[in-house]
């Protein structure tokens, strides 16, 4: 697998959500600190609004006293959220009805969850530069050109592409994050700095339907002998989809623009550390049996949905989950302790129903983790063990949609 598709694999948004987050959710967030002062009212357009960020935006912002629109087609989970306005159309122009119920309508802010491709997104931005003062771009930290340099800021190169016209991701993925980036600058052109561009990283939490940090809760959960990649030491970046709502709002609420990364948590993780918390929070007494990434992908385990979220830090890979957020803190972004978004991910999980709690979208199936783990203790016994390569497995839904 080229590593631009395990890169939209890895950053796309999350699928689109079974239910509705709820203000229940957001009450017990676990954010410490006294919430920020609330600013005036405002007017707020989500373009999508029904997937996994979408709900959570809505929520935070109805949280905080915010008028909220909707504007969507209407085929996922148009019962969501009764009481908001529903704008209805296309954010192809030129499909059906297009952006016409979006023409002359006036907010404060426009959310972008839901755009992937330049021309799209330009339509949009040009409709409702006119009549909007902020347009805040979900866009990707797959729009820098390499996750190579540890610890780099929002001023690192970003990616390109030969023809920026084309609207397909390319069969290995390989236009996602450059597309990302083209996103991002129509936004910009049609509204010269009342922009923000927030690229944010593996997004996480409870209504995530990729199963891609949910996997590891929900493995160590079942208890056993569990595969760890790579070492306990190796890094971790996630941002829980609620921190990631609320602070939006606050872009909002401040009218605050520019180029931001979304990753958190606020401490230094990393995979031991993610999978000791996931000990405390189950209570469970799961083996871990830690394997080098490099046997691993002798095995043809490299990082895919296999192995979700972990990327291990070398080579191109190695500031996947090293990247600088201090720009986005100094604006206000907060996060949740880490345990309570293992707890919420996790009793989300086991809130579903029986027939798609068995249908993981993500991670090693039980039969493929279990010879992995014989081939290394063969191979840690010195016993010749021959390289097993993985069936192929189909991925995740991208979460097209916010």
């Amino acid at each position: 697998m080229s590593s631009s598709r395990r890169k939209f694999l890895q950053y796309s948004l999350a699928g689109a959500s079974l239910l509705a987050l709820g203000p229940e959710a957001l009450a017990a967030s676990g954010n410490k600190g006294a919430a920020p002062k609330k600013g005036p009212k405002k007017k707020i357009l989500i373009l999508g609004g029904t997937g996994f960020l979408g709900p959570a935006v809505v929520q935070a912002a109805q949280a905080r006293g915010h008028t909220l629109t909707l504007f969507n087609r209407g085929k996922t989970r148009p019962e969501l959220f009764p009481n908001v306005e529903k704008l209805r159309g296309d954010r192809d122009p030129n499909k059906d009805e297009g952006l016409k119920a979006l023409k002359g309508r006036k907010f404060d802010a426009v959310v972008d969850t839901s755009g992937y491709y330049p021309r799209i997104v330009k339509a949009s931005a040009e409709l409702l530069a006119p009549n909007v003062k902020q347009y805040l771009f979900i866009s990707s930290v797959s729009a820098y050109a390499s996750d190579k340099t540890p610890h780099e800021d929002e001023s690192g190169p970003t990616a390109t592409m030969a023809d920026p016209t084309l609207e397909t991701m390319g069969k290995e993925y390989e236009f996602y994050g450059a597309l990302k980036r083209l996103c991002e600058e129509a936004a910009e052109a049609a509204l010269p700095g009342r922009v923000a561009n927030v690229r944010p990283g593996y997004i996480v939490g409870p209504e995530d339907r990729s199963d891609r940090f949910t996997y590891w809760p929900v493995r160590f959960d079942k208890g056993g002998e569990m595969l760890a990649p790579g070492t306990p030491d190796d890094p971790l970046q996630i941002i829980d989809v609620r921190d990631l709502a609320e602070w939006l709002v606050l872009l909002i609420e401040g009218n605050t623009n520019g180029v931001f990364n979304a990753v958190g948590p606020g401490q230094a993780w990393t995979m031991g550390a993610m999978l000791d918390t996931c000990r405390q929070v189950s209570g469970k007494d799961t083996k871990l049996t830690w394997i080098p990434a490099d046997w691993l992908e002798k095995q043809g385990e490299t990082g895919d949905m296999r192995l979700p979220i972990y990327m291990p830090p070398a080579g191109n890979s190695a500031g996947t989950h090293l990247r600088s957020n201090a720009k986005a803190v100094k604006t206000g972004l907060k996060f949740r302790p880490v345990d309570v978004t293992v707890r919420d991910t996790l009793a989300y999980f086991k809130g579903l129903p029986e027939e798609r709690r068995g249908k993981m979208r993500a991670g090693l199936p039980p039969e493929r983790e279990a010879e992995l783990l014989a081939l290394w203790a063969k191979a840690k016994d010195g016993k010749a063990a021959p390289a097993t390569p993985a069936t192929p497995v189909a991925p995740a839904a991208s979460g097209k949609g916010g």
